[in-house]
């Protein structure tokens, strides 16, 4: 797997795991801190019935 902030290869037994290192790492929490990562649509109550019913089923799926 890839450090998702820097794209060095990380092994699955790394301390810092999924990142390369602590600075990957506390990168990674200020872009959360930052707002620079978003949910992009909130949860809907619906939705969740619907996984519930359907658990093999993504919402995904209803895009195709």
């Amino acid at each position: 797997m890839k450090c998702p902030i820097c794209k060095k290869e990380v092994l699955p037994d790394s301390a810092f795991y999924p990142f390369c290192s602590e600075r990957c790492k506390l990168i990674d929490l200020g872009n959360w801190a930052s707002e620079k990562y978003v949910i992009s649509t909130p949860v809907q109550p619906e939705d969740l019935e619907n996984d519930r019913m359907n658990p093999r089923q993504s919402r995904d799926d209803d895009d195709l």
